[in-house]
């Protein structure tokens, strides 16, 4: 299982979702450009040193990152659908894809997803944090294939 993120504009969350990765057993895949330096502090803070401990990938753009995903699945969270996150199956080998925090994905990047879903939430809140729905994510698919560790 892979976290994809595209674009992320915040270390802060980038480092949480490193963290996350780190803890679950999932791969990050980081889609450039970033909004900030690699070498941002704040990055290093939130994964702590937990940074250690996940496979990182980084890619110039959206087409080197699709160059890398042969035939696994892209699954894409975004607002702009109504497929509950949680009606769908996962796979093992699933890649959860998360656009930037400010815009999310381009539509050209939406139509090369395989699945489109929706973290269901209050219809009068706009969206939840990046890491935050990275986890909740995660832990269904997880849950869904038996990949939890330990």
């Amino acid at each position: 299982m892979r976290i994809a993120l595209f674009e992320p504009e915040i270390a802060g969350n980038v480092g949480a979702v490193l963290r996350l990765g780190a803890c679950m057993g999932a791969a990050i895949d980081l889609i450039e450009p970033l909004g900030f330096e690699w070498d941002d502090r704040r990055v290093r803070r939130t994964a702590m040193d937990y940074i250690d401990h996940v496979v990182i990938r980084r890619h110039a753009d959206f087409e080197a990152f699709r160059a890398t995903i042969g035939s696994q699945r892209l699954v894409l969270f975004t607002t702009k659908t109504r497929q509950s996150s949680y009606a769908l199956n996962y796979r093992p080998d699933d890649i959860l894809l998360f656009g930037k925090e400010s815009a999310g994905v381009p539509e050209a990047v939406a139509e090369a997803c395989h699945e489109r879903v929706r973290i269901p939430m209050r219809p009068e809140v706009r969206s939840m944090n990046l890491a935050s729905s990275a986890a909740l994510a995660l832990g269904e698919a997880l849950r869904q294939t038996a990949s939890l560790p330990g």
